[in-house]
């Protein structure tokens, strides 16, 4: 498996980033057992790190899927060396489209938190940010992260949103398991 690494702005009741209040959001999503928005959203949970796309150097680390940025990138030295800086954010470690499940896979500083569905465009979150599709997954099947524990559950939501929403590009996921690292940014 390929990791990738990402610094996003983190969202709780504490830190308002989207613009609109904690509490806007939850009434909203119909989250409401949630405690932290960890997402890959790009709205919700705003990228810190901030490439030079003029410097050749820097698209070697630079992930690309296709024709899609996908905003993670190979190392952690480059995440923190092109980090916005700011006092509190979620420095986190991926991989998109995982071939086993990942929640006992140890990395060293990470805690796994679950697993994301980003769309295809690798901006909006079909589990956080689009108001329930309810036909695929109910807010009950989130953890309080706003992800998904269950590796198998992953994918059958994936199946389950590209079926019942077709068409809907936000409905056309990439699944992605996401760590947490426990220090830095914290």
């Amino acid at each position: 498996m390929t990791y990738w690494y990402t610094a996003l702005r983190t969202f709780d009741k504490n830190r308002d980033t989207t613009g609109a209040s904690w509490d806007s959001y939850i009434t909203w999503s119909r989250l409401s057992h949630l405690t932290e928005v960890v997402s890959l959203d790009g709205m919700l949970n705003e990228s810190l790190v901030h490439p030079d796309y003029d410097n050749a150097d820097d698209w070697d680390f630079i992930g690309v899927d296709g024709i899609y940025q996908t905003g993670f990138f190979r190392t952690v030295e480059y995440v923190l060396e092109k980090k916005e800086l700011t006092d509190k954010f979620n420095l986190l470690a991926v991989v998109i489209d995982p071939t086993q499940d990942c929640k006992d896979i140890e990395l060293e500083g990470f805690e796994f938190v679950g697993y994301e569905l980003l769309d295809r465009y690798y901006d909006i979150s079909a589990l956080t940010n689009c108001g329930g599709f309810d036909e695929a997954f109910l807010p009950n099947d989130l953890n309080t992260f706003g992800l998904i524990d269950d590796y198998e559950k992953a994918f059958d939501i994936q199946k389950r949103l590209h079926e019942k929403y077709p068409g809907v590009d936000h409905a056309d996921t990439n699944v992605i398991a996401v760590w947490r690292h426990g220090m830095i940014g914290r």
